[in-house]
């Protein structure tokens, strides 16, 4: 494998972006490219490392994670229904992403691919928000559906369509399951807020999937590797998960969506690959 510092950069890029509308994968291969950390090794360890953000999430959510193994009276998501809820949203982007798998690492694992879905992705960005402004002016307001225990089956499915979107490397996951939630008029903290935990089955799929057809890959020598990954991961995917749910009732998701855009040009014409 790379030096131990490559690992301990990925992490840091991975449980920063995780959770964040600008593309923890798309980031990972830019910043894989600059390392010269590429191919099917280094693929692998990127989706290897998205363990360590899952689990940051279980942690700050556990209650809401432990409330799954049983239905409570006062919360609505919780034991099955909560699982159904989870399953219905995971479904499309485990049935599509398991079919076409092969096809996306090997035509979109790449900077120029990225750079088009940063540009897709913010303009999306800059459509919800505008339309979430006019929703902020009208009576129609009233309306959106608040808090976790407010979501229907109906919802988290919307929301799972959304979610494939995500699987063009630089289209973010959780931009395109907030951005899902917002469209379906569910309000931005708690889209955010389900995007979190709609994360935790399709990257547990993703990552076990993967894991399992590539693990020949690795040797007992990169452990120490992976692990620095994984822990890195954890940390910095908890600062990104606070910190950003500090921000989400404030902070509309335009200047992700400027970021994304000022980043694609200097993908485009100056990234190597």
């Amino acid at each position: 494998m790379a030096p131990w510092y490559v690992a301990l950069i990925m992490g840091i890029v991975e449980g920063l972006t995780e959770f964040l509308p600008v593309s923890s994968t798309g980031h990972l291969i830019l910043v894989g490219d600059l390392l010269r950390f590429t191919g099917p090794k280094a693929e692998t360890f990127d989706i290897a490392i998205q363990l360590g953000a899952i689990l940051a999430v279980m942690v700050l959510y556990r209650e809401r994670f432990t409330g799954l193994l049983r239905a409570e009276p006062s919360r609505a998501f919780s034991g099955a229904r909560g699982v159904w809820l989870l399953f219905l949203t995971s479904l499309p982007a485990l049935v599509i992403g398991f079919l076409t798998h092969h096809a996306i690492k090997e035509h979109l694992f790449g900077p120029r691919t990225v750079a088009a879905a940063f540009v897709v992705g913010a303009l999306m960005m800059f459509v919800v928000e505008a339309r979430a402004a006019r929703r902020g002016r009208s009576r129609q307001a009233g309306r959106q559906t608040a808090g976790l225990d407010a979501i229907t089956p109906k919802l988290a499915l919307g929301v799972g369509f959304f979610q494939c979107l995500a699987l063009w490397p630089g289209f973010s996951r959780s931009g395109a399951t907030i951005m899902g939630g917002m469209l379906l008029n569910v309000d931005r903290k708690t889209s955010a807020e389900y995007s979190f935990l709609a994360a935790v089955p399709v990257m547990c799929a993703a990552v076990g999937y993967d894991m399992l057809k590539s693990w020949r890959l690795f040797d007992a020598g990169d452990l120490t590797f992976l692990a620095i990954g994984f822990v890195v991961s954890f940390i910095f995917g908890w600062i990104a998960v606070k910190g950003f749910i500090g921000l989400v009732s404030h902070v509309t998701l335009k200047p992700f969506a400027w970021y994304r855009l000022v980043l694609a040009p200097v993908v485009w014409l100056f990234w190597p690959g």
